[in-house]
């Protein structure tokens, strides 16, 4: 549920700028449907990340100049900005507080050594500087309706195929909690030798 309202405003830019085929049309929907999200998010939580603010911003800074100005290049650089931020908080969370952003996020989930937390924090500072570069060269040398298409699908689909690759590297890394006594006396070769 959760991924998919935060993909809702770039499923309804989308949709507006396939069906109406105007950039500065589909921004200016952009904007208080994200405006919405975040706002449905705080009446839901009662709070919202930082990075869910600074990306509302974008929208409304870059969207606006967007509309202002008719030029689609402000609205296409958002999603460059977005992800180096990301890359610049995941490299310097270690330095407030002593722990990579990533082990924060997913340390209730599962344990690692340290090593490993900090090389899947700096794997994630390369992915997202790979991805607001990567945005940079496809609205550079590619049409509107192509980065369109990137933008929803493109970014998506690598996205999930960074968090499959990373699911395969923690697999080989998870510190396996210790059994308790009671699981053991119940283990199928104990179940055969009665």
């Amino acid at each position: 549920m959760k991924m998919l309202l935060d993909f809702l405003p770039i499923v309804i830019f989308f949709v507006v700028y396939k069906t109406t085929g105007d950039m500065i049309m589909a921004t200016a929907v952009l904007i208080p449907a994200t405006l919405a999200q975040v706002l449905y998010i705080y009446w839901r939580h009662k709070r919202v990340e930082k990075m869910q603010l600074v990306t509302l911003a974008l929208v409304v800074v870059l969207g606006g100049a967007t509309v202002l100005f008719g030029n689609s290049s402000f609205i296409q650089w958002k999603p460059t900005v977005v992800n180096w931020l990301f890359a610049v908080a995941f490299l310097l969370s270690p330095l407030f507080g002593g722990k990579p952003l990533v082990e924060r996020m997913m340390e209730k989930a599962i344990q690692l050594p340290r090593a490993i937390w900090h090389r899947l924090n700096l794997a994630w500072v390369v992915f997202f500087l790979a991805m607001g570069g990567l945005n940079i060269y496809v609205f550079s040398h590619y049409s509107e309706d192509v980065w369109v298409d990137f933008k929803l699908f493109g970014m998506l689909g690598l996205t999930l195929l960074f968090v499959l690759i990373q699911g395969v590297y923690l697999s080989r890394h998870m510190v396996q909690a210790p059994q308790d006594d009671t699981s053991s006396s119940n283990s199928p070769r104990q179940k055969d030798d009665s």
